[in-house]
């Protein structure tokens, strides 16, 4: 029976993106000892643009877009989610963990919200969003 072996967050430039506007996808698999990966979320990502004081001087936002920043946020919008309705964080990342546990289960993979919160996550750079930050001036 297979297991799961790591997270992996894979973050991607947008369709609608362009100078003034990062727009980035980031999509969670889990990726199992058998070299499968199952999509747990396809449906999060981010949006920034330049604005204030000096954004006129910077007239592309990748420009002052780093790997590593671009890595924490993908990692972040791919949950747990921040706390609301009078939750708690330990609420809101263990209903997290759980319902990624549940949708593992349903492709007969079994393992446990405390399981997967302590797998190696890595956050993974699409070639195409690695070109945009690499065509700085």
């Amino acid at each position: 029976m297979s297991r799961v072996v790591r997270l992996e967050t894979l973050a991607d430039v947008r369709e609608d993106a362009d100078p003034q506007r990062m727009s980035v996808s980031a999509r969670l698999d889990a990726i199992l000892d058998d070299g499968r990966r199952l999509l747990l979320l396809g449906d999060r990502g981010w949006v920034e643009s330049m604005g204030g004081a000096g954004a006129k001087e910077i007239p592309d936002i990748w420009a002052v877009a780093t790997e590593q920043e671009i890595a924490h946020t993908a990692r972040t919008v791919v949950g747990p989610d921040e706390p609301f309705g009078g939750r708690t964080q330990s609420d809101m990342e263990t209903d997290h963990w759980n319902t990624l546990a549940e949708t593992l289960r349903v492709h007969g993979v079994p393992v446990d919200g405390g399981e997967l919160s302590r797998l190696p996550h890595i956050v993974v750079l699409s070639d195409r969003l690695l070109a945009r930050l690499s065509r700085r001036d």
